[in-house]
């Protein structure tokens, strides 16, 4: 990103970066022997529907913003698309939908509003952000800094001039809505931990029957979460482990903690459960104050859910939906 005058065809100029406005791809796997973070979007399913929208390659650069995103002055006619967390969306003041693909003509403005639900929106342009990889990631990771720093205002983000794919056509709002609502009414599903026996027999009940609460203290790091403490059945702590996404770790203060994109790759808690990946962004957008229940799944269910999710995507892709088959 750079900050210079607008007026490249593939450049787009951040006028309002939002709150804190980041570039996240798929993230930079393969480097935790390093000390590398895995980054990347919060909200996996989001990106990847941003940029199926818009007919990118699943991995492209999108924009993740938190709360409420920026205002983006755009240098050529291109399409963008807005999943994630709900909130208003405009192009030169006109209001416009969340979850479908929008041509957008050189000139024009396309803001993006504070969220009604959730924290993470998604913005996706045609062709995707052009960005220098780092550790073959365009990802910003806030732990060690890698990647990109946030948007700020002045910045000039540059384009991949042609798109990648057929544009869908079709609307996703109504499933992106019921995905982000939903995080607030169902249980996240919690593969059993390998240090799942650090809890006591009344702590393990208390983790699948009561309501854990979202704290302020929450990052892109992870969520910390506020309920009924959880005791530990042994005292002392573990030696350093390798930590995954979605890993619940369990303080000695017996709060647990579920790590995000953005987590160390190694930790000393006992890790006494592990999100399902497809759950993941469920705990992402929930904001402080959310009510989360926790229910048991097994590693088949979740890995069967997650290829059923994969499908759909296919699916949508394909510009069609199994009913239209």
């Amino acid at each position: 990103m750079t900050r210079v005058p607008i007026g490249v065809e593939n450049r787009i100029l951040v006028e309002k970066p939002g709150l804190r406005t980041t570039m996240q791809d798929a993230g930079r796997a393969g480097w935790a022997h390093l000390g590398v973070p895995p980054s990347g979007a919060v909200d996996a399913l989001s990106r990847r529907l941003a940029n199926a929208l818009v007919g990118n390659h699943d991995d492209a650069a999108v924009l993740e913003t938190t709360l409420a995103g920026p205002t983006l002055r755009f240098g050529a006619d291109t399409v963008v698309a807005v999943t994630g967390a709900p909130c208003p969306v405009d192009i030169d003041d006109e209001p416009v939908m969340l979850g479908v693909a929008l041509p957008v003509r050189a000139g024009q403005l396309l803001t993006i509003g504070r969220a009604s639900v959730g924290l993470h929106t998604y913005v996706a342009v045609g062709g995707g952000f052009a960005v220098q990889r780092v550790l073959g990631s365009r990802s910003t990771d806030t732990l060690s800094g890698l990647g990109p720093p946030p948007l700020a205002a002045g910045d000039v983000l540059e384009t991949d001039v042609a798109t990648n794919g057929d544009v869908i056509k079709r609307s996703a709002a109504a499933d992106l809505l019921r995905f982000v609502l939903d995080g607030g009414r169902r249980p996240v599903r919690l593969l059993v931990g390998p240090g799942a026996d650090w809890l006591t027999k009344d702590a393990e009940e208390l983790l699948y029957s009561s309501e854990f609460v979202v704290s302020p203290a929450s990052d892109r790091v992870g969520v910390r979460l506020a309920g009924p403490v959880l005791g530990r059945s042994r005292e002392g702590e573990l030696d350093s482990q390798g930590m995954v996404n979605g890993a619940v770790q369990l303080p000695p203060d017996g709060a647990p903690i579920v790590l995000l994109a953005d987590h160390a790759v190694t930790g000393g808690y006992p890790v006494v459960g592990v999100v399902a990946t497809i759950d993941v962004p469920l705990v992402a957008q929930a904001r402080p104050g959310t009510a989360l229940r926790f229910v048991r799944t097994s590693f088949e269910s979740a890995r069967a859910a997650l290829a059923e999710q994969d499908t759909q995507l296919l699916r949508w892709r394909r510009g069609r939906t199994e009913q239209e088959q």
